[in-house]
């Protein structure tokens, strides 16, 4: 895709195996989280991320977003403060506690894949009707409904270990075990437990998404980890 509109969203294409090409969008992952949860511990509160989890589910929903590729996320020396600046700079409630702060990175980023998947969808005029979450993001159940409810899609996630499955199966095709990219990905399947999550119909994500788009003012993409993939 060398279309000056791919120019424009920022897309990029990565090379794979037997010349294929991924169309790929580098968006935040999880770092977001992690930092609150460093932060979190640096004043005192320990917090397991399952306890985190707990605590964002109990908090309102849609009620505050961030850019999650804004460059100011990057590394902070306060992510939480960084956040609450984000809201505040863009007239929105402003996060106060942990619970709240780990639920608008997570809804945030679910709204981030809706806008990336209406992209894809308009850059190769193809609908995508699954999502994958690959790699150690895909332990993330409740990330993973977010993203299923926010793009209104069924979400697949798993493997967790994508990278060094990848990275073993490359080395098996390259040996001749295996003849193809397709006895690779069948590999893949029969070894792989994932987890299949379907989107509930939940109106709030509809509404909500003009509001997100509307504060989405810059787009720095770096190279970011646990990306969704889509097909």
């Amino acid at each position: 895709m060398l279309s000056p509109r791919a120019l424009e969203l920022n897309m990029t294409n990565e090379g794979g195996l037997d010349g294929t090409y991924r169309l790929l969008k580098n968006i935040m992952g999880l770092w977001l989280v992690q930092q609150c949860k460093r932060s979190s511990s640096t004043a005192g509160r320990e917090y397991d991320y399952a306890r985190l989890t707990q605590m964002a589910t109990e908090s309102k929903p849609v009620r505050s977003f961030v850019n999650v590729n804004d460059p100011r996320f990057l590394n902070p020396p306060d992510m939480p403060g960084a956040i609450q600046e984000f809201c505040r700079e863009t007239g929105q409630p402003v996060p106060k506690t942990d619970g709240e702060l780990v639920r608008c990175a997570y809804e945030s980023l679910a709204l981030k894949y809706r806008e990336v998947l209406g992209s894809l969808e308009e850059l190769t005029n193809e609908s995508i009707e699954v999502i994958h979450i690959v790699g150690g993001g895909s332990q993330n159940r409740i990330l993973n409904q977010f993203t299923a409810d926010a793009c209104q899609r069924p979400v697949v996630a798993g493997p967790a270990e994508a990278t060094a499955m990848g990275n073993v199966l490359t080395q098996a095709r390259a040996s001749g075990e295996l003849g193809s990219l397709a006895d690779m990905r069948e590999v893949v399947r029969v070894s792989s437990e994932v987890q299949h999550l379907n989107p509930a119909p939940r109106k709030a994500w509809s509404i909500v998404s003009p509001q997100f788009t509307s504060i989405i003012k810059t787009d720095s993409d770096e190279d970011y980890v646990d990306c969704p993939m889509f097909r």
